[in-house]
């Protein structure tokens, strides 16, 4: 039977502060333990039993009588944001941290976007993007503004009313910036187009965002599988963090719902949609994106709890041949002060024929390593990390 790999982050669920966290000023953050703590305990009884309490103590969710491969995972290299995070899945080192703009982007930058676009620049500080929408919406709409803004990560975000500056207007423009803007010494992790629509008090963000990220730097996992003529499919934002190996098809993920029905039915109808064999690699991004910048422990709670549901489906549908990896790329900790991401380690659930429960801590590069021994046989040895799949 033709062997499949499925790859799942859980996008911000961090699983404890990384020894270097102080530098970022992260010292002391979990964000799974610090969410179980500010919820009450969590409610995840699929997670439960697979693991997930035997990584790390977490109210709500006992260690398990009998895990799945289990640990932590931990960056070698600088970020931590959600390319820095992906690509060390996939096996990209970086060797230096990307450019941060702390104070807003020098003037040269807001200037050549404000001469392309014919449109006034506002905000052009580091912000919560949904917070930019509720402060400079209004003048979007009314304007056709361009609300340019930045986080502690390296990201470089332009937002624009729909009815004011379109979305296929503003995915050129964003293009432009990530080519001809923002590289060298700029070379932001990513650039995003955040359209948003509705009116006043009521804006929200559309389905039409769309990611511009620096190419890895090196090859990576998924070049390894492509050369092998491993099929790679992606769910979500994660095409959209890799500048290459392009992937072989790739489905919408802008809510965790759309993104767990392509996962869901990718492993129940393997024959129409055309996934009997490969690589899916996806990307569950409310509980960043919504809940986890919002500090939202309801919300992030909740989200968790379909993701229980979810998986608890899935692993009933897996195949004897089948890789199931649950993961992260970075934390975002309700109790810990701001709205951005913390450096952290991630939580790893692994389920494969013929595993043994054993606990596994090692860096992001395991789980690509391992997708790549599962699915060729092969190794990579040119490239980081340690296979835990036979």
């Amino acid at each position: 039977m033709a062997r499949r790999a499925f790859v799942v982050v859980l996008d911000a669920c961090g699983a404890g502060a990384l020894p270097d966290a102080a530098d970022y000023g992260d010292a002391g953050t979990n964000t799974l333990g610090h969410l179980a703590q500010a919820a009450g305990g969590l409610e995840l009884p699929v997670l439960q039993s697979l693991g997930l309490g035997s990584i790390l103590p977490l109210e709500g969710v006992p260690p398990a009588d009998d895990p799945v491969v289990h640990g932590r995972l931990h960056a070698l290299g600088p970020g931590k944001d959600s390319t820095s995070g992906h690509w060390e899945l996939m096996g990209v080192v970086a060797g230096a941290p990307s450019p941060t703009y702390p104070d807003g982007f020098p003037p040269e930058i807001v200037g050549e976007i404000e001469r392309l676009s014919r449109r006034p620049v506002l905000c052009n500080a580091p912000i919560d993007g949904l917070a930019a929408i509720e402060r400079f919406g209004e003048a979007s709409l009314r304007d056709g503004a361009l609300i340019v803004y930045t986080s502690q990560d390296s990201v470089l975000q332009i937002a624009a009313h729909e009815e004011s500056y379109e979305a296929i207007r503003l995915w050129s423009l964003c293009a432009y910036v990530r080519e001809q803007l923002m590289q060298g010494e700029h070379a932001v992790g990513r650039v995003i187009a955040r359209p948003f629509a509705g009116e006043p008090g009521k804006f929200q963000r559309t389905s039409m965002r769309r990611d511009f990220p620096l190419a890895p730097p090196v090859p990576s996992y998924l070049d390894a599988l492509q050369a092998a003529d491993v099929e790679l499919h992606a769910v979500g934002k994660v095409a959209q963090l890799f500048g290459a190996p392009d992937f072989d098809a790739t489905y919408p993920g802008a809510t965790n719902a759309q993104a767990i029905e392509a996962i869901t039915s990718l492993l129940a109808e393997p024959e129409e949609e055309g996934f009997d064999a490969g690589f899916l690699f996806a990307n569950l991004i409310e509980t960043d994106q919504v809940y986890g910048h919002r500090k939202d422990v309801e919300g992030f709670h909740g989200a968790l709890r379909a993701i229980d549901a979810a998986v608890g489906v899935w692993t009933a549908l897996l195949r004897p041949d089948d890789l199931l990896i649950l993961t992260a790329d970075h934390g975002c900790d309700p109790l810990h002060p701001g709205t951005d991401h913390t450096r952290e380690h991630a939580p790893l659930l692994a389920w494969f024929d013929g595993q043994d429960g054993r606990r596994h801590d090692g860096p992001l590069a395991d789980v690509g390593a391992s997708v790549l021994r599962w699915l060729t046989g092969r190794d990579a040895p040119e490239l980081p990390g340690t296979p835990f799949t036979p």
